[in-house]
């Protein structure tokens, strides 16, 4: 039997054990904190710097993440802290890593997409940078904690096993109404610190969206700026949210207003895309090649470095094709997948994740589809694994003949990722050659895929200044590229579709070096914020039609959606009853063109948003002067890039192609 001085003692020690749990949660909470802060710091590119509410959301968030820990016996505490900080932890160095390339955050449509993660490699490693080691500090020390404290406790309880003797009946009663005062005060700790973390993580959230934010969980937020509202772990709390309601629920119901006014808005754009000119029809029959070029962007077209043309090839070519140098990517986290699905569906990409993943089932008037119905064999070439980015599920959907993947492929040049461009363009012209002609061929290459590292034999460019440097080893695998595209042409040529083919080529998005720096010196002068995300988001478009008529430079804003209507246009093929939201490039109409973020530019005006999606925080520039003029020119504008994005997304999420066919 414990005597008095020993049951004091013990009751003393558990005592100063709960309060040792709580500072060990608070000391947590700090450390989550400290890492979120981290992760925003790394975030200066495009963040606004944090203020005390948003101080306050992030710790409140902590808190509603790890409130159940007061649950748990007191023995589980600590380890399932030390389990939860690794969890966070890994979720903020998975972000940061994320947005270093993708400018974006993990969302769950993502996550589906996680067997693609294995085959980034090297663009991984090339993302993590050596401080970002700080973030797994902790970790290690609580490892060396919990061992100590793990013998300790051992040794505890030998000790207290040899000096155990039963308790009286007295004894036991009081025993048992002490553990249900334990019991009552674990629960009362939880739930206040969950009342606490909801009222810190909510209160401002609620004061944000009555004001700046308002309509924040109604509209089709950029995910940058949902997270200067909500915070990281917010963000992610919401994003399951959203991705639970949207599968769970079902399909939204459209209301008869609803689709009339989506009906209006296609009818409009009908109207200006749908015309009967001297081109339509022009080019009936012919073969049509697209490439689509990773990462190739705009900027450096036409440069060169070491007395050296970077894009010799591409140069050549622009004297007998139509160039449009103010032609922009549209995609969103899909990346590569958006160009493919946005060029080939004229909608817009989806907010998060890709479509190709999320709804590659949904019913999409699609390029491959269309020309199919109209007599040619389409086929789509990509020397990597089927399976990524869901472009076997999803091109059977776009009733592609063919799909040529890595398999179909032999690896005799191996660069980067995959195999060759040189060699994906010499193989993919002998698998056209076998092909019905009139024949849509779309080639998606590799080789200038992050982190652009090229074997020295390949090395043709004298990169002067940016040698080993990740912005040089851009330039050398661009410049790889545009010599893979050279014996394109002539490998079209000696096969005899030259004269009878339409060749597109276009890059399907930036990549991803947003570093103002490497571009300032390859171009020789300071850049504004309107120059880099102009250089951020312009990649080229060159349409070589089969006569060489119709050459020159097109200075008009076109987009990635632009690509199919314009194409069906060239060949006669009408539009008429599709539903498509691009420009049709051959229509002589002005043209609108809308980014995911909800930039846009006409040509005249060039809108920038704000991270808090505020209209009056954005930045309206005239195109004319590049200066920054009254935000109000840009309203009416920014209100229909909204209305496209939210139409866009709409049809895409609520399969509405379909149910707007049926209804007719």
């Amino acid at each position: 039997m414990l005597n008095y001085t020993q049951e004091r003692s013990k009751h003393g020690w558990m005592l100063r054990l709960y309060r040792a749990h709580f500072f060990a949660y608070i000391v947590f909470l700090l450390l989550i904190f400290y890492k979120l802060v981290i992760l925003h710091d790394n975030l200066h590119a495009r963040y606004i710097d944090m203020n005390w509410l948003d101080n306050i959301i992030a710790i409140g968030s902590v808190m509603l993440s790890s409130f159940w820990i007061f649950w748990l016996p007191r023995r589980g505490r600590l380890p399932a802290l030390w389990i939860l900080d690794i969890i966070l932890t890994f979720i903020i160095f998975a972000d940061l890593v994320y947005y270093r390339y993708f400018g974006d955050f993990i969302t769950v449509p993502v996550l589906l997409q996680a067997g693609q993660v294995g085959e980034l490699g090297d663009s991984i490693r090339s993302l993590i940078h050596a401080p970002d080691l700080r973030l797994f500090a902790d970790l290690l020390l609580g490892l060396i904690l919990a061992l100590f404290l793990g013998i300790r406790w051992l040794r505890r309880r030998r000790r207290d096993h040899n000096h155990y003797s039963p308790y009286s009946s007295d004894s036991s009663y009081r025993g048992k109404d002490r553990r249900l005062r334990v019991v009552i005060r674990r629960f009362t700790a939880g739930v206040v610190i969950f009342i606490l973390g909801f009222v810190m993580t909510m209160g401002p959230i609620r004061q944000y969206t009555k004001t700046w934010a308002a309509g924040l969980f109604e509209g089709g937020w950029w995910n940058i700026s949902l997270y200067n509202v909500t915070g990281l772990l917010g963000f992610h709390y919401y994003d399951a949210y959203r991705y639970t309601k949207e599968h769970l629920g079902g399909k939204p119901e459209l209301s008869a207003e609803a689709r009339q006014e989506i009906e209006q808005w296609f009818a409009a754009a009908k109207s200006r895309r749908v015309v009967q000119n001297e081109t339509f029809g022009a080019y009936k029959d012919s073969n049509i090649i697209v490439v689509q070029a990773e990462a190739f962007m705009n900027f450096m077209i036409g440069k060169e470095i070491g007395g050296q043309e970077i894009t010799p090839n591409f140069n050549r070519l622009m004297k007998e094709s139509l160039y449009y140098s103010n032609f922009y990517h549209q995609t969103g986290q899909g990346r590569t997948s958006d160009a493919d699905f946005s060029s080939h569906s004229s909608l817009h990409p989806l907010p998060t994740g890709s479509v190709f993943v999320r709804f590659p089932g949904h019913e999409y008037d699609v390029l491959p589809s269309i020309l199919k119905d109209n007599g040619y064999e389409t086929g789509a070439f990509h020397a990597y694994e089927s399976s990524f980015w869901n472009r076997l599920n999803m091109y059977k959907a776009m009733k592609y003949d063919h799909f040529y993947n890595k398999q179909d492929y032999k690896m005799d040049e191996a660069i980067g990722w995959s195999l060759g461009d040189k060699s994906f363009f010499r193989q993919s012209l002998e698998l056209m050659s076998k092909e019905q002609q009139p024949f849509y061929s779309f080639l998606i290459t590799l080789s200038s895929h992050h982190p652009y590292t090229l074997p020295a034999d390949v090395q043709e460019l004298d990169t002067e200044g940016f040698q080993g440097t990740l912005f040089g080893d851009y330039l050398q695998s661009v410049h790889y590229v545009d010599a893979a595209l050279g014996e394109l042409v002539e490998g079209m040529k000696q096969q005899g579709i030259w004269d009878n083919t339409i060749l597109v080529f276009y890059g399907d998005h930036d990549n991803s070096l947003q570093d103002k720096e490497p571009y300032e010196k390859f171009l020789g002068k300071s850049l504004s914020a309107l120059d880099m995300s102009q250089i951020m988001n312009q990649v080229p478009l060159l349409i070589h039609l089969p006569d060489g008529q119709h050459a020159g430079i097109d200075e008009e804003p076109a987009g990635q959606l632009d690509m199919a209507p314009s194409l069906l246009h060239l060949l006669g093929i009408s539009t008429e009853s599709d539903y498509m939201m691009g420009n049709n490039l051959f229509s002589g109409q002005e043209r609108f063109v809308v980014l995911r973020s909800v930039a846009f530019t006409d040509g005249k005006l060039y809108y920038i948003p704000s991270p808090d999606s505020r209209f009056d925080n954005g930045s309206c520039y005239d195109l004319g002067s590049r200066t920054l003029t009254d935000v109000e020119k840009c309203r009416i504008p920014y209100e229909e890039a909204n209305k496209r994005l939210s139409i866009s997304d709409q049809i895409i999420t609520g399969d509405l192609i379909r149910q707007l066919r049926a209804a007719k």
